[in-house]
């Protein structure tokens, strides 16, 4: 299903541009293969021509021949996501900027412009391994889980929230942002039922547990949802489970 797709930067660039108030945003950018300093342009042109509207997903995938693909070594990828990272959130506080690290070097340069949002885009990461988890308590602005079910958001989210109060941050800053894989089809039994597939009524029952969690947002991936057919028929869909969960 990922084999006819845009490049979700340039995407968003053109979304950017026919819109004025929706945020634009990744899910997510396998940060280890790009070049940390023209991603790190790339995505302050981005928030600057959507006028500070930039949310930036990072996370750093699961499959080793997409690494291969890249011409990125998959036994590295955890450490490249650490220093990517650093690199970018030089690149967006600093001027002039300068870095020295195992992967990247960056000399003495200014690099200009910097992004609307100070200090930087917010930074959102989907994790579950316990690097990942620490990760995302030192370095982001929030968790972006997906696929995992609602009554285990609460606990990890906790664990991260802890994680990041050790190292000195404010741990009620950071954001619990789920991403559903929705899936309209008949009623399905509670004991086979992924969350956020099922009947319209099962998936409103979804979004009430999802909002009672304390989730600040709630992102719904339409774009593979089996058995909607045309866009016009996935539209009716949502504007159906909207007013369903008003109501619940």
């Amino acid at each position: 299903k990922y084999q006819r797709t845009l490049d979700p930067v340039e995407t968003l660039t053109f979304v950017a541009a026919h819109t004025r108030r929706v945020a634009v945003g990744t899910s997510v950018l396998n940060v280890p293969w790009y070049n940390p300093v023209l991603l790190a342009r790339r995505l302050s042109t981005l928030d600057v021509l959507s006028g500070g509207r930039l949310r930036v997903g990072l996370g750093m995938g699961w499959s080793p021949d997409e690494y291969e693909a890249a011409g990125v070594p998959w036994q590295e990828r955890g450490r490249r996501v650490d220093e990517c990272i650093r690199v970018l959130k030089t690149i967006w506080t600093a001027n002039p900027v300068e870095f020295q690290g195992t992967y990247y070097r960056i000399p003495k340069s200014i690099i200009d412009l910097k992004p609307v949002q100070k200090p930087h885009p917010p930074i959102y990461m989907a994790a579950y391994t316990s690097s990942a988890l620490k990760r995302t308590a030192r370095e982001a602005n929030g968790w972006f889980p997906v696929g995992m079910p609602i009554g285990a958001l609460g606990p990890m989210f906790e664990q991260i929230k802890g994680m990041a109060q050790k190292i000195g941050r404010d741990s009620t800053s950071l954001e619990l942002i789920v991403r559903a894989n929705v899936e309209f089809a008949d009623p399905l039994p509670g004991q086979d039922r992924l969350h956020f597939t099922g009947s319209l009524e099962q998936i409103a029952g979804d979004v009430a547990a999802t909002r009672t969690l304390g989730a600040a947002e709630l992102v719904f991936d339409v774009q593979f949802s089996p058995g909607v057919d045309t866009v016009d028929d996935m539209i009716v869909r949502m504007e159906q489970l909207w007013e369903l969960s008003k109501a619940s």
